[in-house]
C-alpha cells in the first residue's frame, strides 16, 4: 500500500501539510495574518496547494504556536520568531550530540580490549 493508497498514514506525519491556513489559524487561536507574519519573518515556510494556498504541518503549527506564546508574553513578533529558531537549532544539536555520545559508546565498548 503506497502513502497515496492511505491518507491516514500521510495524517501521521509531521510533516505533512495537512491544515489550511483557515484551520492553522483556528487551531492556534489566532489570525491567517499572524501566520502570514511568521511566515515573512522566515520562521515556517507553508507548502503551497496545486491552488496556491498555504498548508501548514503539525510540526509547523508546534513551531507557530511557541512563537504565539512568546508574542502573548510580550516579545515582538520578530525577536519570538528568532527565540524559536534558535531554540529549534539548539533541540537538533542536542540530539546530534546525544546521538554522537551514543555511536561513540558503542564503538567503544565494542573495540574495548576484554577484561581478564
Amino acid at each position: 500500500m503506497t502513502a497515496a493508497d492511505a491518507p491516514h498514514v500521510r495524517l501521521d506525519d509531521d510533516d505533512y501539510p495537512a491544515y489550511t491556513m483557515g484551520r492553522a489559524a483556528e487551531m492556534l487561536g489566532t489570525t491567517p495574518g499572524f501566520l502570514r507574519a511568521i511566515g515573512e519573518a522566515r520562521l515556517i515556510t507553508p507548502l503551497r496547494s496545486a491552488g496556491g494556498h498555504r498548508r501548514y504541518s503539525r510540526y509547523q503549527l508546534r513551531i507557530a504556536a511557541r512563537a504565539r506564546e512568546l508574542v502573548d508574553r510580550g516579545t515582538p513578533i520578530e525577536a519570538a520568531c528568532r527565540i524559536v529558531i534558535l531554540e529549534d537549532q539548539l533541540e537538533e544539536a542536542q540530539r546530534i550530540h546525544a546521538d554522537h555520545r551514543w555511536t561513540a559508546g558503542s564503538v567503544h565498548s565494542t573495540t574495548a580490549a576484554p577484561s581478564r
